[in-house]
């Protein structure tokens, strides 16, 4: 059961992660677009800068639940170098905990943004006029899958140490993906 949840996670953090690349190589093309109107032709668009303001936000975190299970994120491993592997474990529990805090409050309350902007057809005072449900959603699902991959990766800390697990597997990255390779500083 569990392990059928972690390979849905897995897939769906795969699916937002590719997502991220699309609306990243979105937005080059429209800031380009929006930088030839502006410069050679003197008539910028009036929809580039409002739209790609709420595409970085996508871009910020949407992906994030597929680069914390990666292990990608940047992170200050002092501490954690210097611990044998069942208190490497210990803290990571303890910052698993912390980020299922953390990440759940914020899609609570980014889910509550959106209803709000939804019930009370809330829009962008700009001519494009966006919904500010569609910006509000990016909080809740993005924030709400961090959370559950936050989940995941302090199971696998609680199962290291414990003693269920081997050490290994306590290496987000590592026996997950195969696609990628870590750079060590």
């Amino acid at each position: 059961m569990l392990s059928g949840g972690v390979r849905v996670l897995e897939g769906l953090s795969r699916w937002l992660q590719r997502s991220g690349q699309v609306v990243l190589a979105f937005m080059a093309l429209t800031i380009f677009y929006d930088a030839m109107m502006r410069y050679l032709f003197t008539a910028p668009t009036t929809w580039s800068l409002e739209i790609n303001s709420f595409l970085l936000v996508y871009l910020a975190i949407i992906p994030a639940a597929d680069t914390l299970r990666r292990g990608e994120q940047i992170s200050i491993s002092l501490l954690p170098d210097k611990l044998p592997p069942r208190g490497r474990a210990a803290l990571f529990v303890v910052i698993s905990i912390v980020g299922v805090a953390f990440s759940a409050i914020l899609a609570w309350r980014g889910f509550l943004l959106a209803q709000d902007a939804w019930l009370h057809e809330e829009r962008v005072s700009s001519v494009f006029g966006t919904p500010m449900v569609f910006p509000y959603s990016i909080l809740p699902i993005g924030f709400g899958v961090l959370a559950a991959q936050f989940v995941i990766d302090g199971l696998r800390a609680l199962g290291v140490a414990g003693g269920w697990l081997p050490p290994e597997r306590l290496q987000p990255g590592k026996a997950e993906t195969e696609d990628s390779q870590r750079v060590e500083l």
